[in-house]
């Protein structure tokens, strides 16, 4: 599960500290009411000069015994780096001396998939049923990349002094909520 509210890694640190902060209303599997706190994990993010090892909460359902994970929108699922280092080592240009070391094959994985196709995820908005992700899409077009698609939802549905890493953070949350199986990285 994503936490998509929370962004930043101080917010993380502050809810973090709650039992049921992050704990989900219910059960996504079996929809019980009961979850209770299972553990904390850390998960280590690579290359990231703020955080080494983030707690995770996971959470145990007392109807089905299936365990969540509930991830800050911060951290980008499967890539071991926070969603903030994704995006500046994909952004265009030469790399700022500030930014964090990530091997050079890494990014040219990540600048790939950002170059590939986004027909799943346009087709994905295009039937969510909301008018703002179906113009968003008919926007992108069929034969939009990934690349495009970021660049029109951070153009269309973010504020101007949005940070480094929303544009990511928003549409990857955004994704999954709507198929948890689909990744946007």
């Amino acid at each position: 599960m994503i936490a998509e509210e929370v962004t930043d890694l101080a917010t993380h640190r502050q809810r973090i500290c709650d039992l049921d902060a992050y704990r989900p209303s219910e059960c996504p599997t079996c929809h019980h009411g009961s979850l209770h706190m299972h553990e904390r994990r850390y998960r280590l993010l690579l290359g990231d000069p703020e955080a080494v090892a983030i707690p995770i909460a996971i959470y145990r359902c007392a109807g089905c015994d299936a365990t969540w994970r509930v991830l800050p929108a911060l951290i980008a699922r499967h890539l071991w780096r926070s969603w903030r280092v994704v995006e500046s080592g994909t952004a265009a240009g030469p790399p700022s001396p500030s930014q964090p070391k990530v091997p050079e094959r890494t990014l040219r994985r990540w600048r790939e998939r950002l170059r590939s196709w986004a027909r799943i995820l346009v087709q994905l908005l295009a039937t969510s049923g909301s008018l703002l992700l179906e113009t968003l899409a008919h926007g992108a077009g069929t034969w939009a990349t990934r690349a495009d698609l970021v660049a029109l939802y951070g153009s269309r549905l973010l504020p101007e002094a949005a940070g480094e890493g929303v544009k990511l953070v928003g549409l990857a949350a955004l994704i999954h909520r709507m198929a948890p199986g689909i990744r946007l990285m």
